[in-house]
């Protein structure tokens, strides 16, 4: 095990945006981004409106940054899986 620590919700977010060579400038970047993700999806925001966000905020094109919603409500609020 790396040091620092082993989160296996982590582990499973990181190997998915891997998995679709999302890059991140840093691990911490790319959780708090997925935290964002779960807050929008909490004030009531649409995936849509936040999937555009991630686009607006980063070089996402509208497939990966979907991805990168998707892998966030996976890993982070899960309670969004099955919600539009």
């Amino acid at each position: 095990i790396p040091a620092g620590h082993a989160d296996p919700v982590d582990d499973r977010f990181f190997a998915a945006l891997q998995s679709r060579d999302i890059h991140y400038n840093s691990p911490e970047a790319a959780i708090a981004a997925a935290h964002q993700v779960c807050t929008e999806l909490n004030n009531g925001d649409s995936k849509a409106k936040v999937a555009q966000d991630v686009i607006d905020q980063t070089d996402l094109d509208p497939y990966h940054a979907g991805y990168f919603v998707g892998a966030s409500v996976g890993a982070y609020c899960s309670q969004y899986s099955s919600v539009n």
